[in-house]
């Protein structure tokens, strides 16, 4: 009878050090996540793209269509990211100003 309680006592401690474990690693995963940088692209509609930038993409890349546009905000200021398909299926990356100027990546 001993044995037995003293097994039981032993299946119960590994079962709850178990589930405490288990807190702690869903605990570093969503401090993981809560630190995501801030100046990261942002997905975004491309219909919202600023008119200078629309009419710098029609000019400088006739005939393309916007696939994905993206934009990021740093010290008031938003740059946007866009990727542009031509009409032979390349895909190209762009990433202008609110004026529409081309910004170094």
């Amino acid at each position: 009878m001993k044995k037995v309680l003293v097994a039981l006592a032993m299946i119960l401690g590994v079962g709850s050090s178990v589930a405490f474990a288990q807190e702690v690693n869903n605990a570093t995963a969503t401090v993981a996540e809560a630190q995501v940088p801030q100046e990261e692209f942002v997905k975004m509609d491309p219909a919202e793209l600023p008119q200078a930038v629309m009419q710098t993409l029609a000019k400088d890349y006739e005939g393309s269509s916007v696939k994905e546009a993206y934009v990021k905000e740093k010290d008031g200021a938003k740059t946007y990211k866009v990727i542009v398909v031509a009409q032979d299926g390349k895909e190209t990356e762009v990433i202008l100003n609110e004026k529409g100027e081309a910004v170094k990546g």
